[in-house]
């Protein structure tokens, strides 16, 4: 199916489709030489106006150059052909009018369903281009509809893109409706997470073999706000996304649906089925790939391949997820996306012995470290300049898993014995005492941050992990001067742009000669996604703001368009059910109903971590952070 939406074909008073921008041609393209074409009344009952539509349209394609071989309105007179009528057709043309009119005739005749596998042209015109879309939104266009709380703003639509369209620019953009503008006071306030797009007659959109193009003036409503994207003669491709797993963890879906509010085409890869997918999620992607296994990448490429033949050139492949950076830099490798990182700079942000090249370019302290592949001598002689205690960790790695304090020469030992064939994938690093710190944040393509946060870790994930502790940490109102400095650094060092990322930081509890001062940072490891479990939820807490959104603005825009509000700070505590506690849950719930965000059961797949039962509350005073940690985990 080729489907074109138009505000109308034809330019104010004209009588022939534009030739503006294309428009006539691309119609010529997709139609066989004399078509027979069917138009779909927007006014099934008003007989005189339907009929002056078919007189008028008749008119129009003719005058355009076109030779049909019939024209056929299909309005209530003829209603039970419709499946004929649609199965005899070149060209259906969904005629304007008032559109929720026009949608409750396109349910009666089942016109959903009819188009299905349609392999001609569609192309809507006004209302008929509104109703092309899976969820129609609807604005006031008579008297009286937009004082009417009851008026339908938004409907099941069918289904033929995502895009919703205001159209016919020009007439409507200064219309007040019952004493309220059309633009200022009706269209904005309901674009939030919404993104509209508006365009004069003569200005369409081409949707083709998935790929979908706006062509001419054009503007674009989201978020309360209105922006041109392009000028005449100019287009506009909704840019192609990939986001691989999606659908885990289930917070993920977040950031496909901020990319749908953005316009972008998003198109997902999974292992899961597609009805497994949360209704958010579905709702963001406009095509979807299942796999067997992640893990094969033969099977990953397959899907990726199969997407840009069906929609072109792919802008940008991601997962913001850890365990997948490597496969993401790999397909980016191979299918030359350029908006990310790339194979041949992945072990720099994977693996923990070449971060340090990048630290020390940039004059970052960092703990000393040895390869664990030197051998059990060479790390007794590191350990004369170090001492005990010593962490192992793997290389390239996430989280604490893997991850071994030793305290001795005999635990050292032990170390190597249990780990004779694997030594060589860890390295091991002095102990450094202090408060466990992140800096996170979103880049630009110029290497800006466009938003930051501070998250404090009071007890290191390795002990909670390690001793079945609870889970408390709690992100900060702001981002201490210092922190900021040496995250930029960082993230300077690394050349990174045009991520989220999350650096982890020892503030030092004492003066260390080689690493600094008491209260100095010093670089633990860079990870060049966003933190894990609910740390984005508490960031949209902490700065009443969509950590979410403004990735998807960054990726799209380039830059951040959701504000931040009142600051707070915002706790996370998280208990385990092999304890028993002193409080309840309607305790908790009860004492702290003001300052909850969210109380939920953690899943088990990030239960070691993050406990098995979350509490999250902000609070304007960090004072009461403590009382609330203690509340929550006394047993």
């Amino acid at each position: 199916m080729t489907l074109i939406l138009t505000g109308s074909p034809t330019r104010y008073g004209e009588d022939h489709f534009t030739t503006d921008n294309g428009l006539l041609a691309t119609v010529q393209a997709a139609l066989p030489a004399q078509p027979k074409v069917l138009l779909v009344s927007a006014a099934p009952d008003d007989r005189k106006f339907t009929d002056s539509v078919l007189d008028s349209m008749t008119a129009c394609i003719r005058n355009s150059g076109i030779s049909p071989a019939s024209v056929v309105m299909l309005d209530r007179r003829n209603a039970g052909l419709a499946r004929e009528l649609v199965r005899g057709a070149d060209w259906v043309v969904l005629c304007g009018g008032h559109v929720p009119t026009q949608n409750r005739f396109l349910h009666e005749i089942g016109l959903r369903e009819l188009l299905r596998g349609f392999d001609g042209l569609v192309m809507g015109c006004s209302a008929g281009s509104m109703n092309c879309a899976e969820r129609v939104y609807s604005h006031p266009e008579l008297p009286g509809e937009a004082a009417d709380p009851a008026y339908p703003r938004w409907l099941e639509g069918l289904g033929l893109t995502k895009l919703q369209i205001i159209p016919h620019y020009h007439q409507v953009r200064d219309m007040v409706l019952d004493g309220k503008r059309l633009f200022e006071d009706v269209i904005f306030p309901e674009s939030w997470r919404h993104a509209f797009y508006t365009f004069p007659d003569g200005g369409y959109i081409l949707s083709r073999d998935g790929l979908e193009t706006l062509y001419g003036t054009a503007w674009e409503i989201s978020n309360g706000q209105i922006r041109q994207i392009t000028a005449e003669n100019q287009i506009y491709t909704f840019m192609n996304v990939i986001f691989i797993s999606p659908h885990f963890p289930q917070t993920y879906s977040h950031f496909c649906a901020g990319l749908r509010t953005c316009g972008a085409n998003v198109l997902g890869i999974a292992d899961a089925q597609y009805y497994e997918l949360n209704n958010e999620l579905r709702g963001a992607l406009n095509d979807y790939y299942k796999v067997n296994n992640l893990e094969d990448y033969g099977e990953v490429y397959r899907a990726v391949a199969w997407f840009a033949h069906k929609y072109g050139k792919i802008d940008w492949i991601e997962s913001n997820n850890e365990y997948w950076l490597e496969q993401d830099a790999r397909l980016r490798t191979d299918f030359n996306v350029t908006t990310g990182i790339k194979s041949d700079r992945i072990a720099a942000i994977r693996n923990k012995s070449e971060m340090k090249k990048y630290y020390a370019a940039a004059g970052i302290p960092t703990a000393r470290q040895i390869k664990g592949a030197e051998g059990l001598a060479k790390v007794k002689a590191f350990v004369k300049k170090t001492g005990y205690p010593l962490i192992a960790k793997p290389d390239s790695g996430m989280g604490a898993s893997g991850t071994t304090k030793i305290h001795d020469e005999k635990e050292l030992e032990a170390w190597f014995g249990s780990h004779a064939d694997n030594a060589g994938l860890f390295v091991i690093e002095e102990f450094i005492t202090g408060l466990l710190v992140s800096y996170d944040a979103i880049y630009n393509s110029k290497g800006e941050p466009i938003f930051e946060n501070n998250t404090v870790f009071p007890t290191p994930i390795m002990d909670i992990v390690h001793d079945n502790l609870e889970t408390c940490y709690w992100a900060n109102k702001t981002v201490p001067a210092k922190l900021a400095a040496i995250g930029r650094r960082t993230v300077k060092a690394f050349d990174i742009k045009s991520r989220f990322v999350h650096l982890e930081f020892f503030q030092l509890d004492r003066d260390r000669e080689g690493l600094g001062k008491k209260g100095d940072y010093v670089g633990l490891e860079v990870n060049m996604r966003p933190p894990g479990g609910y740390t984005p939820d508490m960031m949209n807490f902490a700065h009443d703001t969509d950590v979410f959104q403004i990735w998807a603005d960054m990726v799209v825009y380039d830059e951040a368009r959701k504000p931040q509000g009142e600051q707070y700070y915002c706790a996370y505590a998280a208990r385990r059910d092999c304890y028993q506690y002193k409080h309840g849950h309607e305790d908790i719930m009860t004492r702290y109903r003001s300052d909850i965000c969210m109380a939920e059961r953690v899943p088990a797949a990030l239960a070691d971590d993050l406990c098995d039962m979350a509490y999250i509350a902000r609070f304007r005073d960090k004072k009461e952070i403590d009382a609330f940690f203690a509340f929550v985990c006394e047993r």
